[in-house]
């Protein structure tokens, strides 16, 4: 169904805005397939040349063009990147609801990430598009991150991804004693039964077997407490998270910690950027940024954190 709110707000505010930021846009990309035209140009066609003074001159020259085109290409995109997120990005929050904080440039802090246990510990992340606010009585707090750690094999350090993409996290219901963990079933999807076995070889606990076959089919279970996981994973959570998985196909990852419910969603993109190589004028491309932050009051409305049966005290 179609959201007559944002196609309103698109053709009278962001449509117009979209159309104006075409010049930037355009601008960045001549100069990014000329510094590519150059580049070829200075690895292949440079080489031929046998008189070694013109083959340093034209290298000097092309270098010098080469770095301009990429000076002037990388301010004029910074300046083209804050538009489009304050502009664009902002307004598409702020229909969502006026309320949500963003900050185009913060991020989810790395020690909430790690607090999840999700992933392998990350030693370091960057991202953006941060949104916190709160929903009800749920808190929440979602960006883009991308998480990594170094790693050091025979003194050569290099930075391995640990997780990138959406990070959300937000006041649980109750303060858990153990760790519950919804992954996205890979194993039994792939191998069918056969895939059981090897599910319950998993760091993060004991497999836990659930008694609704939808949920089953789309997520495993493991958890430090049997008794726990069955606690939280209530037949109305399981059906809410199911319900999630439909709407968004994406592989969700889910844990319970402490006082907190995390969920992270891995892309392989970056996410709420500008376009540069096409047109930003698309409804197509606004209605996805909305769909990807009105996860946020999905989540928190299917799983049902607004209703404090368990209570903290």
């Amino acid at each position: 169904m179609e959201n007559i709110e944002l196609k309103t707000l698109y053709n009278e505010k962001l449509k117009p805005y979209l159309h104006g930021l075409e010049k930037d846009r355009l601008y960045i990309k001549k100069r990014l397939i000329g510094g590519l035209v150059l580049a070829q140009v200075l690895l292949f066609g440079v080489a031929s040349i046998t008189n070694q003074i013109v083959m340093w001159i034209s290298i000097v020259l092309l270098l010098i063009t080469l770095l301009w085109l990429a000076g002037t290409g990388i301010a004029k995109y910074a300046s083209y990147r804050h538009q489009f997120k304050e502009e664009i990005v902002s307004k598409i929050i702020n229909l969502i609801n006026p309320d949500y904080k963003y900050d185009a440039y913060r991020q989810i802090r790395i020690n909430d990430f790690n607090a999840a246990g999700l992933f392998k510990k990350a030693e370091m992340g960057r991202g953006d598009d941060y949104v916190s606010g709160r929903i009800g009585k749920t808190v929440f707090h979602y960006s883009e991150i991308n998480a990594g750690k170094v790693t050091d094999n025979n003194s050569n350090a290099k930075i391995q991804s640990v997780f990138k993409g959406l990070f959300f996290f937000a006041d649980f219901n109750k303060t858990l004693k153990g760790e519950t963990y919804v992954l996205p079933d890979k194993m039994e999807k792939l191998l069918g039964k056969m895939g059981q076995k090897y599910q319950s070889n998993h760091k993060k606990g004991e497999l836990v077997k659930l008694e609704n076959p939808e949920f089953e089919k789309e997520y495993v279970v493991y958890a430090s407490s049997q008794i726990e996981a069955r606690y939280v994973l209530t037949p109305t959570m399981m059906e809410a998270m199911t319900n999630i998985r439909k709407q968004y196909p994406f592989a969700f990852h889910f844990s319970f910690v402490g006082n907190r419910v995390n969920c992270a969603i891995s892309f392989k993109e970056a996410l709420f950027e500008p376009k540069i190589m096409k047109s930003g004028v698309s409804y197509k491309d606004v209605e996805y940024i909305h769909h990807l932050f009105g996860l946020i009051e999905l989540l928190i409305n299917e799983m049902n954190l607004n209703t404090r049966i368990w209570t903290k005290e």
